[in-house]
């Protein structure tokens, strides 16, 4: 019987371990994001803007410090203040950010608290000013930006975020995945082109879907450029008279599935045709007013055959789909058309699952809305340099932003008065990585 020969193993060599390193940080990413937010004037920005009550004369943080130390946080992976406290702690980033000292979390949690109505208001309309410098960056830079300039897509949605234990604001609501859990009901808009959010609002988890959305849509359009032709696309959530009477009164277009008791009975009645270029597919256009409106819209409807009825009769059964709108197209173009917005979907988890936009929390619902912007703020930053950046960093989600560019080690070496950071020879997307951080070196904003 012939054996087989073990090859002997190499002896590993041991490794000692010593905590002696010094200007390191496993967040190196967070820097070019420091020096983004500095060319954008954030923090001078929030502490322009946001008029919170005065702190003491020797009060060692600012309201503008605990947001920007929050939106650094985010971007890093913070769900929880603890975790703002760590990461903005290091000694680095702090360095690099110029913060002398780093609140703990429960001095962050009072500043935020101290947040009145007022201030939720004003933290929201930093996203369009600060979206403007951007805006306008990319149209100097001469490349392409339809929704400045031209055409813009608004998808708009709402999210359920359940909470765990007693929270000012949660309550029960709509909750598809738990039901009769406490939770907030945030509001949110989307430009397609950017995938950036341009509005949101915070709001109890009693709200339903369309709840404020006039105002809310009021308070998106003062913010954005005139002259851009503007289609808001939303689900059957938000077909409500007042919001197409508003987009009529500022000339905005809209794309809207429609939601009606008798819908199959409206259906019924049309005269259907057959589509010639999709096989199977039956359409429709007519004019249709609806009991509180205060005049006829047009509706497309779109249906195909699943089967008929087990009676006698043998009734077609169809899937069938219908939108309100202002769409010059035929049935299935818009049908096709709306179907995109559900990338929007993907928009809001990466926002809630990936940036954590709502999960650090309080137990007072303006300090949490106030979070919620700062995750908002935090959303948006990446999503603008992404934009800048170019190439297949525009892209990435979050978590691969994050992954990829931001957690990433660094050492910082002090050389006469110039501060260096060093980073690996070579890594996973290096490429991206130096188009990422030369990015920040070429900013100019007005």
């Amino acid at each position: 019987m012939q054996t087989i020969s073990q090859k002997t193993s190499v002896k590993k060599p041991e490794i000692k371990v010593e905590a002696t390193a010094k200007g390191m940080t496993v967040n190196a990413g967070l820097i070019p994001v420091l020096k983004f937010m500095d060319a954008l004037l954030v923090d001078k920005m929030i502490y322009d803007m946001v008029s919170t009550p005065a702190r003491a004369a020797n009060a060692e943080y600012s309201f503008s410090n605990a947001v920007q130390m929050t939106v650094c946080a985010q971007i890093a992976g913070a769900t929880a203040l603890e975790h703002v406290s760590k990461i903005c702690g290091d000694e680095i980033i702090s360095r690099c950010a110029g913060w002398e000292k780093v609140p703990h979390a429960t001095s962050l949690g009072r500043i935020i608290k101290s947040v009145r109505d007022r201030n939720i208001s004003e933290m929201e309309s930093l996203i369009p000013k600060l979206r403007d410098k951007v805006w306008k960056r990319m149209v100097r830079s001469g490349r392409k930006l339809a929704c400045a300039m031209t055409d813009m897509i608004i998808d708009m949605d709402s999210t359920v975020q359940g909470v765990y234990g007693r929270q000012e604001g949660a309550q029960k609501g709509y909750n598809p995945h738990k039901k009769g859990q406490l939770a907030y009901h945030p509001l949110l808009a989307f430009c397609a082109e950017t995938k950036e959010i341009l509005h949101s609002w915070y709001r109890c988890g009693s709200a339903y879907t369309s709840n404020g959305s006039v105002e809310f849509m009021k308070e998106l359009m003062a913010g954005l450029r005139k002259g851009v032709k503007y289609l808001l696309r939303a689900d059957s959530g938000f077909f409500d008279g007042d919001l197409l009477d508003y987009l009529e009164s500022v000339e905005a277009g809209y794309l809207i599935k429609v939601k009606l008791r008798n819908l199959d009975q409206v259906l019924a009645k049309q005269n259907w045709v057959i589509s010639t270029k999709h096989p199977g597919w039956e359409e429709t256009t007519f004019s249709h007013q609806c009991g509180t409106w205060s005049k006829a819209r047009l509706f497309v409807a779109v249906r195909c055959q699943t089967g008929v009825t087990d009676d006698m009769y043998k009734t077609p059964i169809y899937d069938s789909f219908c939108y309100v709108t202002t769409e010059k197209k035929s049935p299935m173009e818009t049908h096709r058309h709306y179907g995109k917005r559900a990338t929007s979907e993907t928009w809001i988890e990466e926002c809630k699952s990936q940036m954590g936009a709502g999960y650090i929390r309080t137990s007072e619902f303006l300090a949490n809305s106030a979070l919620f912007q700062c995750g908002i703020l935090a959303y948006n930053i990446l999503k603008w340099m992404g934009l800048l950046t170019g190439a297949a960093v525009q892209r990435w989600e979050v978590k691969t932003i994050r992954l990829w560019l931001i957690r990433l080690a660094g050492k910082l070496v002090s050389s006469g008065r110039q501060l260096t950071l060093k980073v690996p020879q070579k890594f996973l997307y290096r490429e991206q990585w130096d188009a990422w951080e030369q990015m920040t070196h070429e900013l100019c904003f007005d």
